[in-house]
């Protein structure tokens, strides 16, 4: 799934603190403004990916016109991509139980096939061409 939420910038003791307001106890920071804000897409991918693993509610974001920014304080939007973020990061092995002919696992078996790597790129190919 694919969000953007609006963040509040501020330095913060030498760093750039990122905080999503929509999004209860995510907050983060930054050495730099880029540094904050790939901090901020990732905490707010993870709060969401988590959020989704749990069947939790999705809060609604908040438009940046109506966030009151303090005077030091930078309020901008960050893209999130949960989708992306369970690849990069949910790589959990899970044991599947599936059939196939007789003939094609002993084919398979003589030339030494490494199953579940075909079975993971099969299945990639497949979902890349689906979508």
């Amino acid at each position: 799934m694919k969000y953007v939420y609006p963040i509040i910038l501020e330095p913060d003791d030498g760093m750039i603190s990122a905080t999503v307001p929509d999004l209860r106890g995510c907050h983060t920071f930054g050495s730099d403004m880029a540094e904050a804000l790939l901090m901020a897409k990732d905490a707010i991918e993870m709060w969401l990916w988590n959020a989704e693993n749990e069947n939790k509610p999705i809060p609604s974001p908040t438009l940046v016109a109506n966030i009151c920014a303090g005077a030091n304080e930078t309020v901008t939007l960050v893209a999130a991509d949960t989708d992306e973020y369970r690849k990069a990061n949910d790589t959990r092995a899970i044991k599947k139980t599936l059939s196939i002919p007789s003939w094609l696992n002993r084919e398979a078996e003589r030339a030494n096939a490494p199953f579940s790597q075909i079975l993971q790129q099969g299945l990639k190919d497949y979902l890349q061409k689906a979508n």
